[in-house]
């Protein structure tokens, strides 16, 4: 369900301070923006014009915590910014969206807008962007400190060898070793193996 409100109403979804720097972006490129319930699967998504008279079209999931929300915005205007410049000449999140997103990160660092934890993990993730904020895991976990705590939910990493946890689709896992990157961890009603990010959150099974 998608949740039409006045941009005003945006200001209570990000970090203080950082409202009228986002205002500006939103106004000069027109952007229809709304925010969402929680999608599982994305947490923002940018549609550049249709030629059919829709704009600049972006959608960020309102269960965000102000900091996870306000660079997830970020990123996505960075496609906007980059689809302005490039078209579909370019890798979507290639090169240039890369150095987009860094020159918009850095309209928002050293001005005291965020805490030094998430600060200090922007400034290192500045230098290589991640496609997301999910596949960038040092930003991920200094992000967490600031969601709501869900009972009996952690990341992966942090469920014991063999404990079982389940995702947010029901199936019920069994967590195996760290294989590179990744944890190798079984499903139980399939006896399939999975990889799993690290930071992944999910639910503990007693």
């Amino acid at each position: 369900m998608k949740k039409e409100a006045p941009l005003n109403a945006l200001a209570s979804y990000l970090p203080e301070g950082t409202f009228g720097q986002v205002m500006d972006f939103l106004v000069t490129y027109k952007v229809h923006l709304t925010v969402t319930r929680e999608r599982s699967s994305i947490l923002g998504d940018y549609r550049h014009p249709d030629g059919q008279g829709k704009g600049h079209r972006i959608s960020i999931n309102g269960s965000l915590n102000k900091y996870a929300f306000l660079l997830t915005l970020l990123h996505e205007i960075a496609h906007l910014t980059t689809f302005n410049k490039y078209a579909n000449r370019v890798a979507s999140h290639g090169k240039e969206w890369k150095q987009e997103y860094t020159w918009i990160l850095h309209g928002f660092v050293g001005k005291n807008l965020l805490p030094p934890d998430v600060e200090t993990a922007v400034r290192q993730s500045m230098a290589n962007p991640a496609a997301s904020s999910c596949a960038d895991e040092n930003l991920m976990r200094v992000l967490k400190n600031y969601d709501r705590q869900k009972e009996n939910h952690f990341f992966v990493e942090q469920v014991p060898l063999n404990g079982l946890f389940k995702t947010k689709d029901g199936r019920v896992f069994r967590r195996g070793e760290k294989i590179r990157k990744r944890y190798r961890c079984e499903e139980v009603a399939s006896n399939r193996w999975y990889l799993f990010s690290p930071v992944y959150e999910v639910e503990l099974v007693a």
